[in-house]
């Protein structure tokens, strides 16, 4: 094996979380779908596909790397919210904790002399500062539009706020 069994573990811990951001993104989407929110609604459907994509490229990699995928069990996903902000502040919220957790995974593997897993992690490091601007963008957007959120509907379907696939900073295949 060419990771070290501590930084197998935090990965394996990575894919269970990213797993878990898939299931909340998908319960975000649901909840602006009951609200005929299609827009909110598809960005956090295809936010989902991607957490799933993240989770799947860690799992990936502990396979390349020599170790053992073993995911951990996953909480369920809030699916209440009171209102628009809420929901996406708990997207940004959660983007905020990945952004620490994907730091302790490189801070493992920098301790670890791996440069291997540096360097995968590299685009986890990326990612993160799209994800957490994307969020941003979003909440602004939909605090901006409280009183009428059919303004940051209609906003999302004429202005993406995330480059589409196979665009620099966008989601890759696994």
């Amino acid at each position: 094996m060419i990771i070290s069994k501590k930084l197998e573990q935090m990965i394996n811990d990575q894919v269970g979380r990213e797993f878990g951001a898939s299931l909340q993104y998908v319960s975000i989407a649901a909840y602006f779908d009951a609200e005929d929110l299609s827009n909110l609604a598809a960005f956090f459907y295809r936010q989902a596909d991607e957490e799933r994509m993240h989770a799947m490229k860690f799992a990936h990699f502990i396979i390349d790397a020599g170790g053992q995928v073993r995911i951990p069990e996953i909480g369920a996903a809030k699916y209440d919210f009171k209102d628009a902000t809420e929901a996406v502040q708990a997207a940004l919220d959660w983007e905020m904790e990945v952004t620490r957790q994907i730091n302790g995974l490189m801070d493992q593997a920098i301790a670890d002399h791996d440069h291997i897993s540096k360097q995968f992690l590299d685009w986890f490091v990326a990612e993160q500062l799209e994800e957490i601007s994307t969020m941003q963008t979003l909440l602004s957007i939909v605090k901006r539009s409280k009183e009428n959120i059919l303004f940051a509907d209609d906003y999302l379907s004429r202005n993406p706020i995330v480059p589409p696939e196979g665009e620099a900073g966008g989601a890759e295949a696994a």
